[in-house]
């Protein structure tokens, strides 16, 4: 196994940080909320549930408190727990999860960033419409994947790379690039020794690598663009080896032909290989857990 290969499988997925600059934090203000009396309890929809959120994000403070919050805020929005136009009061949010006024206005900024809320002066911060909402994000991906959406979001996911994967991979079999073979023989060399041992994450790993290379080969930019979808879809959809089913020999086996059909410049090959490769239905999965941000 090469070293590249080595390294895969053992490398940990990076964390996004996505923190904020000291400039932006006072865009979320303290001020009253209309139509928010400050002096009663906050009127939360599925308020034992959010107790239970601020209890489990304070108990895991070393994980930090910033990721925790965006991805607990995040879930809730997504799975309708928060409703669209719902007010959020950040002096509310910070006392309920025990955080700093910081930390929720960090916090607040990613989520306005993906489209789930906006902040208005004299409206306040509020959830916004799913129609609003960057469906694309890589976070929102795996929180639909989570929720009530997550039919739909397997069988979008999956529609989206059948439009737009044999295509990158025939525009990758154009480009002759030794490197570029190579990372792709040991993705496919990690998943092969990883299905062997069981081993899923890592699996999953080598095979959203693969994935996100070849559309980052494809010399489209809008298609290398749309590499991170492919991950995320990878990493919700149970370890797949297509992201539409469990992983495979036969699709091992598929990967190695994509690679062989690359390396020769062979680009129908390529096509028709990753179509063969994600032509199976999207089926019933034991998803794994969330990831940390």
């Amino acid at each position: 196994m090469s070293t590249l290969a080595h390294t895969m499988m053992t490398a940990a997925r990076p964390a996004d940080s996505g923190l904020t600059g000291p400039g932006e934090l006072d865009r979320y203000s303290y001020a009253e909320t209309p139509g928010v009396d400050r002096g009663a309890s906050p009127a939360w929809d599925g308020d034992a549930e959010l107790s239970r959120a601020g209890r489990r994000a304070a108990g895991s403070r070393g994980r930090g408190l910033h990721g925790q919050l965006v991805q607990q805020l995040g879930q809730m929005i997504v799975s309708g727990d928060l409703g669209a136009d719902r007010p959020l009061v950040p002096e509310e949010i910070g006392q309920r999860f025990e955080v700093s006024r910081t930390v929720v206005r960090e916090s607040l900024r990613v989520l306005e960033a993906k489209g789930l809320v906006s902040a208005r002066p004299n409206v306040g911060t509020r959830v916004r419409p799913v129609s609003d909402w960057n469906l694309l994000d890589p976070d929102i991906i795996e929180w639909r994947a989570f929720g009530p959406q997550r039919d739909d979001q397997r069988r979008e996911l999956c529609e989206l790379r059948w439009t737009i994967e044999p295509l990158a991979a025939r525009l990758a079999a154009g480009h002759g690039r030794e490197d570029v073979q190579q990372r792709l023989a040991d993705m496919a060399e990690i998943m092969g020794h990883a299905l062997a041992q069981g081993d899923s994450l890592t699996f999953t790993r080598a095979d959203a690598e693969f994935h996100s290379l070849l559309l980052q080969v494809a010399g489209n930019r809008m298609l290398e663009h749309l590499s991170g979808i492919v991950s995320a879809a990878l990493h919700v959809s149970g370890a797949s080896a297509g992201g539409c089913d469990r992983p495979t020999e036969a699709g091992v086996g598929l990967h190695l032909r994509i690679v062989d059909a690359v390396a020769s410049g062979d680009p129908g090959g390529a096509e028709a290989a990753m179509r063969q490769l994600l032509v199976a239905r999207p089926t019933e999965v034991d998803l794994p857990a969330p990831r940390e941000h």
